[in-house]
């Protein structure tokens, strides 16, 4: 009997994203999604959140035999955290010279300009309202004689006292 044929192994979409962006990131800012990742361990808790590496600036090589030079790293730095990342920036580039495993970057370059973040969510979680709540909203639907606009109604106030709820808790 004839086997069907195998499907590739699942894969996770950050795999999938990963292989699409690191080579358009390696020709635009010469990095990998490595150091992006690593960021935060690379410069620490002080400073993960106001910096962000930009590029790797590698010299350009007159013809193929020339010798190696590292590269200079470009940081995107907010304002009041550039004196404290100028203090810091023999360390980092020994961390980046270990995480990439050689030689790599040999200075740095600061530039002044607000690292985007992902701002948390201040909305209130919400939690579905209890039974109590649930038959106070049933009773004061009740009258409603249009069953789509009655049902309707009961979500909407299971939404906002859903929301009171998480705001009490």
């Amino acid at each position: 009997m004839a086997r069907p044929p195998r499907r590739p192994p699942t894969r996770q979409v950050g795999e999938l994203m990963a292989e699409l962006i690191e080579p358009v990131l390696a020709r635009k800012a010469g990095m990998t999604l490595g150091l992006l990742s690593a960021w935060p361990e690379i410069v620490g808790p002080r400073l993960a959140d106001a910096t962000r590496p930009e590029r790797l600036a590698w010299p350009s090589r007159p013809y193929d035999d020339a010798p190696f030079q590292p590269a200079q790293l470009v940081i995107a730095c907010e304002g009041a955290f550039v004196l404290r990342l100028q203090h810091e920036a023999g360390e980092i580039v020994q961390r980046v010279n270990g995480f990439f495993g050689y030689h790599a970057v040999d200075r740095i370059r600061i530039v002044q300009r607000p690292v985007a973040r992902v701002q948390e969510s201040r909305k209130p979680k919400w939690q579905p309202p209890d039974a109590q709540a649930t038959r106070a909203i049933a009773r004061s639907v009740e009258n409603i004689e249009n069953p789509r606009l009655r049902r309707a109604l009961e979500r909407y106030g299971a939404c906002v006292l859903g929301r009171n709820r998480a705001n009490d808790v």
